[in-house]
C-alpha cells in the first residue's frame, strides 16, 4: 500500500483484491460511524449491518492498512499473559469473562470465514508455542495447567513431537492449542470488508477523520472531503491512532515487529517444516514466529523495524537463525533471497490487557491488543455491535470501562525496543 513494499509485503502480493471503495465526498447520515477499517471496525460494521443498522466506515488509508494487514496471521486464543493473571488485573468477573470470550475467539473467526466464504488461506490447524529453554518449558507447563483447568483443548508436547511438528530439534517442547490456527491477515480484513459491504455497510477509504463534535443528540465526524452524522461513534484505530483521539495513542507503546518470507520451499523441506501447517512462536523475550503460507513459503518474524540499519541487521539475523533451526535448508538459503519483507507496530498496554473506553456519550472503542489482534478484534467488534444494538449493556462486556491513561516515558521505551531488538539480532542468533 502507498507504493511501500515494506508495509504489507507478501500479504499485499497474495491477498485477493480489496472491494471497490472511494473517499468520502459530501455529508451523509448513518446510525453508526466507525473510524478504522481493521478487524474491530469491520467486524462491528458487518454485525451491525446484518442486524439492519445503518453503518458508515471511515478509513484513513486502505482496508487493513494498520496492524490488520501486517501481522503474522496467527489466530490465537487468549492473551500473552497467563490466564490466571487476567482476573488479578481486571477482577474475577471481567477477567474470567474475557478469558472465556477470547478462548472462543478463533472459533468465531473461522466460522465467519466459512459463513461468508472469505478467501484468506484459513488453516484451523492449531498453534505451537515453543519452549526455547528450560525456563520456557516451565512456563508452558504452567500455561497448560491453567488453560486445562478452564477446559481448553491444549496439550504440552515433548521435544520429540515438537521436533516432528516444527521440523527442528531446537525446542524442548511446545504447547499445542487446537483452538487456534492461521490466516492470510490482509485477505481476512478485505474479506470482512467485502462481507460488511454486501450486508449494507458503506466503507470509505482515503478518508482520515479530522474532527468530531456533538450535533443535536448525536455526533458529526468530519474528513477532508465530507462528514458523517450518526448516533454512535466507534473508535477502532488501535496502534495506528492519530487525531482526533490522541489519548488512544498516548496509552499505547509501539513494539515494532517484522516478517520475512522466503520463496517457495523445496518439496523435501515442506515435508519437514510445519507439515501440519500450524503457526509457531517461541518463549524468548525477543521472540520469533514461524509459519507457512498456502504456496509453501516460510514466513519468519521477530521484534524489530525494517528501517535504517535495521533492514540489513534483521535480514542477516533471519538468515542465520533459519540456518540454525533448519540446517538442511543451507543451499536454499544461500541461493534464494527473501522474496518479501515488511513490518508494523504492535500496540502494547502497561499491563498487557486490552482496554474498553467510553470517550463520551455513545463514543466507544477497544484498543491495546498487545500482539493478539485477529481473534480479539473480531470478537470485540461483535461485542460493540451488540452493545450499540441494545442486546447487551456495558456491564456485560468482557472488559470494564476505563479512561485512557498515558504511559510514562512512552517514546523513550519505543526507541529502546527498536534499538534493543537490533542489538540482539546484530550480536546473536537468538536461538
Amino acid at each position: 500500500m502507498r507504493n511501500d513494499p515494506l508495509s504489507h509485503g507478501l500479504w499485499e502480493k497474495t491477498a485477493p483484491a480489496a472491494p471497490d471503495t472511494a473517499p468520502l465526498a459530501g455529508d451523509l447520515r448513518a446510525d453508526v460511524v466507525i473510524v478504522g477499517a481493521g478487524y474491530t471496525g469491520l467486524s462491528a460494521a458487518l454485525h451491525l449491518a446484518e442486524a439492519g443498522v445503518s453503518v458508515a466506515v471511515l478509513e484513513a488509508a486502505g482496508i487493513g492498512f494498520g496492524g490488520s494487514g501486517r501481522n503474522v496471521g496467527l489466530v490465537n486464543a487468549g492473551l500473552w499473559i497467563m490466564p490466571d493473571e487476567v482476573p488479578d488485573i481486571l477482577g474475577r468477573e471481567h477477567g474470567e469473562r474475557l478469558i472465556a470470550a477470547l478462548g472462543e475467539g478463533p472459533g468465531v473467526v473461522f466460522e465467519l470465514i466459512r459463513r461468508h466464504g472469505i478467501d484468506c488461506e484459513a488453516e484451523p490447524a492449531g498453534t505451537l508455542h515453543c519452549a526455547a529453554d528450560k525456563a520456557g518449558l516451565r512456563e508452558l507447563r504452567e500455561r497448560e495447567r491453567q488453560w486445562r483447568a478452564r477446559g481448553a483443548p491444549v496439550r504440552l508436547l515433548d521435544a520429540a513431537e515438537t521436533a516432528a511438528r516444527v521440523g527442528t530439534g531446537a525446542y524442548r517442547g511446545a504447547l499445542l492449542d487446537e483452538r487456534a490456527g492461521t490466516v492470510q491477515p490482509l485477505a481476512y480484513a478485505r474479506g470482512l470488508a467485502r462481507a460488511a459491504i454486501a450486508a449494507g455497510a458503506r466503507v470509505f477509504t482515503g478518508s482520515p477523520a479530522v474532527s468530531w463534535a456533538r450535533e443535536g443528540s448525536g455526533w458529526r465526524v468530519a474528513t477532508a472531503g465530507g462528514s458523517v452524522a450518526a448516533d454512535w461513534v466507534v473508535v477502532a484505530t488501535n496502534a495506528y491512532t492519530t487525531a482526533p483521539w490522541p489519548a488512544v495513542r498516548e496509552e499505547i507503546v509501539h513494539l515494532p515487529y517484522f516478517n520475512l518470507a522466503t520463496a517457495q520451499l523445496p518439496e523435501a523441506a515442506l515435508e519437514r517444516i510445519l507439515p501440519g501447517r500450524e503457526g509457531a512462536w517461541d518463549t524468548r523475550t525477543v521472540l520469533s514466529s514461524l509459519r507457512r503460507d498456502r504456496q509453501g513459503r516460510l514466513v519468519f518474524g521477530s521484534v524489530g523495524a525494517l528501517r535504517g540499519t535495521g533492514l540489513a541487521v534483521h535480514r542477516a539475523w533471519a538468515r542465520r537463525a533459519l540456518a540454525r533451526l533448519f540446517p538442511f535448508l543451507g543451499p536454499f538459503l544461500d541461493e534464494v533471497a527473501f522474496e518479501s519483507a515488511w513490518y508494523g507496530k504492535i500496540g502494547m498496554t502497561a499491563d498487557a490487557t486490552p482496554r474498553f473506553h467510553r470517550f463520551d456519550r455513545n463514543v466507544v472503542g477497544f484498543c491495546g491488543y498487545n500482539g493478539r489482534g485477529i481473534a480479539p478484534g473480531t470478537v470485540f467488534g461483535r461485542y460493540l455491535a451488540r452493545l450499540i444494538g441494545g442486546e447487551i449493556r456495558e456491564q456485560d462486556l468482557p472488559l470494564p470501562v476505563t479512561d485512557p491513561r498515558a504511559q510514562s516515558l512512552r517514546r523513550l521505551r519505543e526507541g529502546y525496543y527498536e534499538a534493543g531488538a537490533q542489538i540482539a539480532h546484530a550480536f546473536g542468533a537468538r536461538l
